[in-house]
């Protein structure tokens, strides 16, 4: 059976309905990969952040050892050698809180870990498809 000639020119009403349906496919999988890199960047962010709580905890560790030692030092001796580990211990829980306040921001940009940007872009293609 012959096709009518315009039809065959631009596909009809098939050739238009597979064009849609290969649009909202690509789409999807744009949207698809768009929120798989957001929920890389998130988890990326969340493993620095608990990497650096680690490096507060263990500096806090350390810290709180020179403390005693700064108290052991201070009872025994009150020479000029109780002062330097009083400082040490200061410098070391000024880290701490410096390491402690970076993993807290972000912690607080890491998480919820849900892909925001992709799924407003998927609601904006759905409205968009409806119209």
């Amino acid at each position: 059976m012959p096709i009518p000639a315009a039809e065959s020119a631009n596909g009809g009403l098939a050739g238009a309905a597979r064009q849609v349906a290969e649009h909202a496919s690509s789409l999807a999988r744009l949207e698809l990969e768009l929120a798989g890199l957001e929920l890389k960047k998130k988890v990326v962010a969340l493993g620095a952040a608990i990497g650096l709580a680690v490096g507060a905890a263990v500096l806090l560790l350390f810290g709180l050892g020179f403390l005693f030692a700064t108290v052991a030092a201070a009872f025994e001796t009150f020479l000029p050698a109780w002062a330097a580990l009083l400082a040490t211990t200061g410098i070391l829980f000024a880290l701490a809180a410096l390491l402690g306040l970076t993993a807290l921001a972000l912690f607080s940009r890491a998480t919820p870990p849900v892909p925001e940007q992709a799924i407003e872009e998927a609601k904006r293609t759905t409205e968009a498809l409806r119209r």
